[in-house]
């Protein structure tokens, strides 16, 4: 008993305080890793706080990474996001092929294209899944095969995956809630622009909306969905104005649909009720000149390039963690102001990573 005592005194709290301090390396270590430069409020999921072990998919360079894409040509935010993630890729000189294929939103297109990557023996696979459940099945395939799969931009029903790196998609809805909450000192009738009917990004925000007026007197007198996209959300707002035109403050889940909104306010000559923004080139313009409140969540298309770092460091046989969330602070005008390019075009979305080159090149004006 006394042999047993000294060794629980000596022997193993030791090895406590090493796994402890191991931990706490880690974890600076892999969220630097995934954040890179521009993405702020990265943090290891406390829900799901699990590691993947070094050496788990350690392969010898060069390397093949695939990428499956929900939608490349959804709107100027996706295409963003390959353009990030295919930047970041040929910056390493150890991955000689990227390859990406696009889903356009077909949850049948997504299957086959993973099932693809896997035929083409590629080292690892990034995943922005169309739904909950579209991915799931290439996925386990994948993992069956011996390949890591990262997981970002929507959540699946799944925990096959290696690694995933979420956008905090109830946090981006909530941080616009809690600010509609008080700018309307919790009452008053909203407009909900919704993105994409079933998408986890889209469900995922709306919940975080839920959330924020519960227990108020706000009432969402009216949704739409514009698929984060401008000429659609155009439509809807011109038809909900028509209809109602005195709301008291919008909750739009995409720049892009924002912008189409104030656009038809200005088109009627009505004042701009507050409204949710979002890190885009055209929205700040707009916000900048106008003035009109607002506040600006940020959901930088870098998690494309964050996409690629975790499929390098698994490749190089770092440890990571199985879960990251991505739950930055919203911008307020000052900040926006900041960040505004006046030489680019209304299409660049903020932060990025892409290079002063690629961004002239993409867009100037």
């Amino acid at each position: 008993m006394r042999q047993l005592q000294k060794t629980l005194k000596f022997g193993l709290i030791p090895l406590i305080v090493s796994g402890f301090l191991t931990s706490i390396a880690l974890a600076e270590s892999d969220v630097d890793i995934i954040a890179g430069d521009v993405m702020q409020g990265i943090a290891i999921n406390p829900d799901n706080t699990a590691i993947v072990k070094a050496d788990s998919y350690k392969t010898e360079a060069p390397w093949v990474i695939g990428m499956s894409h929900f939608g490349v040509n959804a709107n100027t935010w996706t295409v963003q996001v390959a353009h990030e993630a295919e930047y970041a890729a040929n910056l390493d000189g150890r991955i000689t092929k990227f390859i990406m294929l696009d889903a356009g939103f077909d949850q049948r297109k997504q299957v086959a294209d993973i099932e693809d990557l896997i035929a083409q023996e590629v080292d690892a696979i990034i995943v922005m899944p169309v739904t909950t459940t579209s991915a799931n099945r290439g996925i386990e395939k994948a993992i069956a095969a011996g390949i890591p799969v990262v997981l970002h931009t929507g959540r699946i029903n799944s925990d096959a995956f290696t690694t995933e790196i979420q956008g905090g998609a109830e946090h981006f809805g909530k941080v616009m809630g809690d600010w509609l909450v008080d700018q309307l000192d919790k009452r008053g009738n909203i407009w909900v622009l919704r993105g994409l009917a079933g998408h986890p990004e889209d469900t995922n925000r709306y919940n975080g909306l839920l959330q924020s007026i519960k227990g108020t007197d706000i009432k969402i007198v009216a949704e739409g969905y514009g698929d984060w996209q401008y000429d659609k959300s155009r439509n809807i707002c011109e038809t909900l104005y028509l209809s109602s035109p005195n709301v008291d403050g919008i909750w739009s889940s995409g720049a892009d649909m924002t912008r189409a909104c104030i656009d038809v306010f200005k088109q009627f000559g009505a004042d701009i009720p507050p409204i949710s923004g979002e890190g885009n080139n055209g929205y700040f313009e707009q916000w900048i000149s106008d003035g009109f409140p607002s506040i600006s969540p940020e959901y930088s298309p870098a998690q494309g390039a964050a996409g690629i770092r975790a499929a390098v460091a698994l490749l190089e046989g770092k440890p990571l963690h199985r879960s990251y969330i991505y739950h930055p602070s919203g911008w307020d005008r000052e900040r926006a102001t900041k960040q505004y390019r006046e030489d680019l075009s209304a299409n660049v979305w903020w932060p990025s990573e892409l290079s002063e080159e690629l961004l002239l090149h993409y867009y100037d004006k």
